[in-house]
């Protein structure tokens, strides 16, 4: 009795990952404590980072939550640091908790807008490389202003929609016919070729898409969970943050728009398939089917998203309430507007970021031991050794560098933590501190397309269900991003090395567009976690 209740726990432990992943977490959890009180408290916190990572950069195996909130629970347990610490980082950056909870939420019920819009795309453009670009600019513009995994979250239900479409009738069925699009078992010989092709389509829209949130998701203060983060610690809003990050972000978003652009046209890298004539004939038939069916109501839905739209992206710009505050008014005008009265319809559009609102929540108990334990300052000492450009070079890489493994959310956090420190000790100045904001921000950003790890947006079309539908592996997805990875890293860095940046930011000063901030105007980087 007993071994069968032992080998029941051990079996529910971590559900279904693989036999090594549950070990290592055991390890983790037995040798933590040990290092902490017998060998030294510094080493103990630099081994729960590294496990910490290791958790994120095996999210395909487990979510993170659940592995990384067992260390979390075990540092505050056995004293490396405290919930009052962990809560005070909540706190900081609770606007950022808002941001995820009602903002995705609230782009939840404008889905339909963009479904149709994406839809319109495919079936009336034909040129393979302007449909690529505005996925890519599409993916780019939503997410400056909208959140990265709702944008690519409503690009996979249009190729999952058109996929089984397509599928459907390559099965010789028709289109009101149940079918499962998940078997190749029915797909008629003379179609398999088609659908090769059109699978090698989709995973080229979906990477120019995915690549296009990277590009607009650094633009703007809300476009990336540590956006928010750093954009807050620096005391800027929303036009201050764009126009700080302009002298990066817009030569980075022309090139990454020209490689869309020379990919497509040199089919390198897997681009350039073309969608078969075949399918677009389905698809383009399957379109006006829908036009069809849709009424007067479904059309005054669709203009009132678009009114919804506006008010949200005037109403950021502007500033016109934190951004969870807007993110909260879009679900109350979305659902007001569209019908949606009942509980249970609501409560689907928190599903998607209410997980990752958890994971948030640990990210901040892991930066707390690392406040406490002084775990990065004598790196940080070591980094601002170096002056100027130099400076700011080594904080892009280092930011890049970790967020490739990482996540960007908790890099960014990390490290503008510890500027600020750095800030209100004087050791940096606040022009200096408003320069490696814009570094780290950018170098989270930008060299993290390279794996799904770094970016949100991939990892989420890897773990959909429709990567195994498009044969769009990891290493195929690390393959494709590459051309993009190293186009936008090097001109970054570019950017940030030659002194552009500190040049134009200095022309913004002399032209009164930003101001100057201090630590105590109100506007500066807050006090530091006291610990």
């Amino acid at each position: 009795m007993q071994q069968s209740f032992t080998s029941a726990f051990y079996k529910n432990f971590l559900g279904n990952s693989p036999e090594w992943y549950k070990l290592a977490i055991i390890a983790f959890l037995i040798i933590n404590p040990i290092i902490f009180f017998f060998i030294n408290p510094y080493v103990a916190g630099w081994a729960l980072v590294i496990e910490f990572i290791f958790t994120l950069a095996m999210a395909l195996k487990c979510y993170p939550l659940q592995p990384g909130g067992l260390l979390a629970i075990e540092a505050v347990a056995i004293g490396m640091t405290s919930p009052g610490q962990v809560m005070h980082e909540m706190v900081i950056n609770f606007e950022v908790i808002l941001l995820l909870i009602f903002m995705v939420a609230g782009i939840y019920f404008m889905k339909g807008l963009l479904l149709f819009l994406f839809a319109k795309i495919v079936t009336k453009i034909r040129s393979k490389t302007l449909v690529s670009l505005l996925f890519c600019f599409s993916g780019a513009f939503l997410s400056a202003f909208l959140d990265a995994l709702t944008v690519i979250a409503v690009i996979i239900s249009v190729a999952v929609g058109f996929y089984s479409v397509y599928h459907k009738v390559a099965s010789g069925k028709e289109t009101h016919h149940d079918h499962d699009h998940t078997s190749d078992n029915e797909v008629t010989e003379y179609s398999r070729n088609d659908l090769q092709q059109f699978r090698g389509y989709l995973r080229n829209l979906l990477m120019h898409a995915g690549v296009g949130t990277a590009l607009g998701g650094v633009c703007t203060i809300v476009g990336e969970p540590q956006n928010l983060i750093i954009g807050q610690q620096a005391g800027w809003e929303f036009v201050e943050f764009a126009i700080r990050m302009s002298p990066v972000t817009i030569p980075v978003f022309i090139c990454g728009m020209l490689t869309c652009v020379f990919l497509e046209k040199m089919k390198w890298f897997s681009y350039g398939v073309q969608l078969p004539e075949n399918v677009h004939h389905i698809l383009h038939e399957f379109d006006v089917e829908e036009s069809k069916k849709r009424n007067t109501r479904d059309n005054v839905k669709l203009v009132m998203q678009g009114f919804i739209a506006v008010w949200l992206i005037i109403g950021l710009a502007l500033h016109l309430a934190p951004v969870g505050m807007i993110g909260l008014s879009v679900i109350i005008l979305a659902t007001t507007f569209t019908g949606i009265t009942e509980e249970h319809q609501i409560g689907h559009a928190f599903e998607e970021a209410l997980p990752f609102t958890a994971l948030l929540a640990v990210f901040f108990a892991v930066v707390a031991v690392i406040v406490d334990q002084q775990l990065f300052t004598p790196v940080i000492t070591w980094v601002l050794t170096y002056e100027g450009n130099m400076q700011l070079v080594m904080f892009y890489l280092a930011n890049g560098l970790l967020s490739m493994v990482s996540d960007n959310v908790f890099v960014g956090t990390v490290y503008i933590t510890e500027i600020q420190k750095a800030l209100a000790a004087g050791t940096i100045s606040r022009d200096q501190f408003d320069l490696l904001a814009v570094a780290i921000n950018t170098g989270t950003n930008l060299p993290s397309v390279a794996t799904p790890n770094g970016q949100a947006a991939f990892l989420f079309l890897l773990t959909s269900a429709l990567a195994p539908l498009i044969r769009l592996s990891y290493g195929r997805m690390v393959f494709m991003a590459l051309p993009y990875t190293i186009v936008l890293t090097i001109v970054g860095l570019i950017a940030i090395s030659t002194g552009f940046l500190e040049s134009k930011t200095a022309d913004y000063y002399d032209s009164g567009v930003i101001q100057h901030h201090s630590v105590t105007d109100g506007k500066g980087a807050p006090e530091p976690s006291h610990h």
